[in-house]
């Protein structure tokens, strides 16, 4: 069995796409998933399967969720390892002055084409920056989520991929989840 982390893009927010996360576990469960384990109320479960490509994972949870919830949702998933690398390799840690509380990471279902990385960076304005590294766009937003010009542009629609963003904090708990887990 090996360890995995889904993030679920859009639920429990503003009262759409409600989930509890007791019938969330439930649904993993019935996959055949082992070990299920949410973290706060947005959609992020830690768990066992066997041996599986993440975006073959994500689209069986995707397609378990319409069944069980009647919406679709976008869901990102990653093994305990990426997530190692992904806290890692964080590239703004290595610089002064930073607040981590602003970081935030961008979870991507696939590396994105040079192209639409170009139009990110053009989304990107100071103080805010961005960096993509493979199937990740770390975010430091040093004014906040709600200030930030970069979270208001319509990403998805420029990246041309599924997306979801976790703040630094749930990046770190749901790594030290997996390393729990496994």
């Amino acid at each position: 069995m090996a360890t995995y982390v889904s993030m679920l893009r859009g639920i429990n927010v503003g009262g759409n796409k409600r989930m509890k996360m007791e019938k969330l576990r439930e649904s993993f469960e019935a996959l055949g998933f082992k070990r299920v384990q949410t973290l706060i109320q947005s959609g992020n479960v830690v768990f066992q399967a066997a041996k599986s490509s993440p975006p073959a994972l994500s689209k069986k949870i995707e397609q378990r969720l319409v069944e069980d919830f009647e919406f679709s949702v976008p869901v990102v998933t990653r093994t305990a390892e990426e997530m190692r690398q992904t806290v890692e390799n964080n590239p703004f840690l290595k610089e002064r002055g930073i607040d981590v509380e602003k970081i935030h990471v961008m979870f991507l279902s696939e590396c994105p084409a040079p192209q639409a990385i170009a139009k990110l960076e053009a989304f990107t304005v100071a103080p805010g920056r961005s960096r993509c590294l493979g199937k990740e766009i770390y975010l430091y937003l040093p004014n906040g989520v709600a200030e930030s010009k970069l979270m208001k542009a319509p990403l998805d629609r420029t990246l041309a991929i599924q997306a979801t963003a976790r703040n630094w904090k749930t990046v770190n708990s749901l790594h030290r989840m997996c390393q729990d887990c496994g």
